[in-house]
């Protein structure tokens, strides 16, 4: 029988809590999905013939909009999810190939690579109500002790 707040899978596994985030199968899902993207990425970019020294000088690129975490948790969420969600650097990967621009293309294969990296790492997505708080877990954070990650739980079995 499931607890409060949470819903069952058919496999038996927790798919999510109340605050938001994935846990059991599904979240072993998406950390898989983050792998296939991270591989899928860069072996199209191997196919496209780029140098690779644009990987190490762009793959962190992303990251920047952290940036946005300047101007409050709510912009700051907002501009990160942008950032590293797969929309924006799809439309641009196909802007790329509409164009016939190998450098734009590779850059957007990149861009993929970095998100399929943040989510086989477990970085997920943000909520707005602090950093750590992602679609994939809670992140320990130094300003509140005790709070660890997501642990896994005793009904967690698939």
């Amino acid at each position: 029988m499931p607890r409060a707040g949470t819903v069952s899978s058919a496999e038996g596994a927790v798919a999510g809590g109340p605050d938001g985030v994935v846990a059991g199968a599904p979240r072993r899902w998406l950390i898989l999905e983050g792998l296939v993207l991270l591989a899928g990425a860069l072996i199209a970019f191997a196919v496209l013939g780029q140098p690779w020294w644009l990987v190490p000088a762009a793959i962190l690129a992303p990251d920047i909009a952290m940036a946005g975490y300047l101007a409050g948790t709510r912009p700051g969420a907002h501009l990160y999810n942008l950032a590293h969600a797969t929309p924006l650097p799809a439309v641009m990967l196909g802007g790329g190939y509409w164009q016939a621009n190998r450098l734009v293309i590779a850059l957007a294969l990149i861009w993929l690579a970095h998100i399929g990296l943040d989510r086989l790492l477990g970085t997920g997505l943000k909520y707005n109500d602090r950093f750590t708080h992602t679609h994939l877990g809670d992140r320990p954070d130094t300003r509140q002790p005790g709070r660890d990650r997501q642990t896994a739980r005793p009904d967690d079995n698939a």
